[in-house]
């Protein structure tokens, strides 16, 4: 009983901690999944004979054209994510392509609801959600522009409520 009273007597600086960390789970999400997908990007862009005949043996349509758009999309929305600019609306296309990509490359192994939840294409559509829906943490040019916008725009209203 001792001990969880002493648990207890931490819980307060715990709270603290993890209070000052806030900026760290959106800021490895948004770099992770910024990293991965440049440069699965980059790789397919890079062998893009490859894709199209990868694409066309999964009955994709119109392979010669989707092959490059979808490596183009996880190119540079890759690099946007690591950048943390225009974070939210690049996440989407990028769960487009997971959703795409679990539909064609591993629907086959798609039995059960298990099967998805082990698929890591899976983990980033999660991942890439929470940077859509929750942002890319304050350690990123989408905050940078926006205190910048914060700034600006009180100063802007000052100027044109005398005009």
């Amino acid at each position: 009983m001792a001990f969880l009273s002493r648990l207890w007597t931490l819980e307060p600086m715990l709270v603290a901690l993890c209070s000052r960390l806030r900026w760290l789970p959106p800021t490895l999400a948004r770099l992770t999944l910024g990293w991965v997908f440049l440069l699965s990007g980059w790789g397919k862009l890079h062998h893009l004979d490859d894709v199209i005949g990868f694409f066309a043996s999964l009955g994709i349509p119109a392979p010669q054209l989707q092959a490059p758009f979808a490596s183009g999309v996880e190119f540079v929305c890759g690099l946007l994510l690591l950048l943390g600019l225009f974070s939210r609306p690049a996440s989407v296309p990028l769960v487009v392509v997971m959703i795409v990509a679990i539909a064609t490359a591993r629907r086959e192994e798609l039995t059960s609801l298990g099967d998805l939840f082990g698929f890591i294409e899976y983990l980033y559509i999660v991942l890439l959600s929470y940077v859509a829906l929750e942002g890319p943490g304050p350690l990123s040019l989408d905050a940078l522009l926006r205190g910048r916008r914060a700034a600006i725009a009180p100063a802007h209203r000052a100027a044109t409520a005398g005009a």
